[in-house]
């Protein structure tokens, strides 16, 4: 039986927030390094989800050179009152600056960075690339290890994501009106605050003086839970207008939320989407 050519560590710690303790999955590539590594954030409507969804592409990067940080973070509640936000974007910052501060004991290279999300964890992570260090965010938790060090990242990865919560607060009205769940992490419909909906959304920040961070975006033309016509491909538009370095990858068939499917299985959509994102990291990454 081969050994792996990576070590993963389970549940490291990145940061505390509010009294609840935040970890993470590392897998790490064997060799002296310095690795690239990114961040993972899974989906879940900021609700539910965890860290399982990136099992097959830990080690699948890891064995291709790039180091891998799956974390979880605060999930919202049904109901009122249990808004998360901005303190889950928080969250996934403090990982970024975990990463970042503890580069070199790890053997990662603190200069290549990226941060990679599906569905809501696609949000967070854009949030956390193109506004992280944004009045908003900035200084959230002083006491975190590292809160003074940047989460700035080379490389953003959206996978089916939501980037503009008001078209997905209308979307979700069709959907559930009962139980919206964006509202549910903002705490606020848009009607009683729009300026809100507008300082979470990551379509807000795809601006000329965020350009520096390449990005991926990724989803499917099958996907009847977030619509990629109001979020993936206006994203994608903003970010061009705004001179990103861009790129699409559009799945054709591929509904929602796929990202756990095995790699190697023959006809998967993530085995579609693997060597176009590899492709994508040896250029910007």
């Amino acid at each position: 039986m081969t050994k792996p050519s990576f070590e993963l560590r389970r549940n490291v710690a990145y940061a505390s927030h509010d009294g609840v303790e935040l970890t993470g999955d590392l897998y790490l590539p064997d060799g002296p390094g310095p690795f690239p590594l990114i961040v993972n954030v899974h989906g879940g409507y900021w609700r539910r989800g965890s860290r399982d969804t990136f099992q097959h592409w830990g080690p699948y990067l890891a064995e291709r050179g790039y180091a891998g940080y799956t974390i979880s973070y605060r999930l919202t509640k049904p109901g009122k009152n249990s808004s998360t936000f901005p303190g889950v974007v928080s969250d996934v910052r403090a990982a970024v600056q975990f990463m970042r501060g503890s580069a070199k004991e790890l053997r990662l290279d603190s200069d290549r960075l990226a941060i990679w999300g599906n569905s809501a964890g696609a949000h967070l992570a854009a949030m956390v690339a193109l506004a992280g260090e944004s009045p908003l965010f900035k200084n959230a938790y002083p006491q975190d290890p590292f809160a003074s060090v940047s989460s700035k990242v080379k490389v953003l990865i959206g996978t089916y994501g939501i980037y503009d919560l008001l078209a997905q607060w209308k979307h979700s009205q069709i959907q559930n009106p009962s139980d919206n769940l964006v509202e549910s992490l903002l705490g606020v419909s848009p009607m009683q605050n729009r300026k809100l909906y507008f300082d979470a959304s990551p379509i807000s920040y795809a601006t000329f003086d965020n350009n520096k961070t390449a990005v991926f975006v990724i989803w499917g033309n099958e996907d009847d839970t977030v619509d990629y016509r109001s979020q993936s491909l206006e994203f994608l538009t903003a970010l061009k207008q705004a001179e990103f370095q861009a790129r699409p990858c559009i799945v054709h068939g591929a509904p929602h939320y796929w990202l756990s499917d095995p790699i190697d299985e023959p006809g998967s959509h993530s085995g579609f989407v693997a060597p176009r994102l590899i492709r994508f990291l040896k250029e910007r990454l």
